[in-house]
């Protein structure tokens, strides 16, 4: 148990470290992800602002029907494409990305560059 609330706390300080450089604008908002053991999450957020622009999950009905059954990697991919679309449909053509303390690879690289394949750029 210390050494997972030691993980916890470790990338809870490099996202802290990130977030010190990494900040979004109007013009060019932030890409944010969030990776649960089961889940992963991405938000377009306006800092300036304080606002969420796009959410996408593989927790929502339409992720979930286009990776039901399919491994962790390949959902994130859907939920990158989902953003990306997402954030496309607002206007918003850039952004800033911000892996919150998780290493890219994996879940968080694969939400990456589905959502690059979307259009969005970073």
């Amino acid at each position: 148990m210390r050494a997972n609330k030691t993980a916890w706390a470790a990338r809870r300080r490099r996202h802290k470290r990130v977030r010190e450089r990494v900040h979004g604008t109007q013009g060019r908002p932030r890409l944010c992800v969030f990776r649960s053991l089961s889940h992963i999450y991405a938000q377009v957020i306006d800092d300036d602002g304080g606002r969420t622009l796009v959410a996408a999950s593989d927790v929502e009905q339409e992720a979930r029907a286009s990776t039901n059954g399919v491994k962790k990697v390949a959902r994130a991919a859907a939920v990158g494409r989902l953003v990306g679309q997402r954030a496309l449909d607002k206007g918003v053509k850039e952004v800033v990305f911000d892996r919150a303390g998780y290493r890219y690879h994996g879940r968080v690289k694969a939400l990456a560059e589905a959502a690059r394949e979307a259009g969005l750029k970073f």
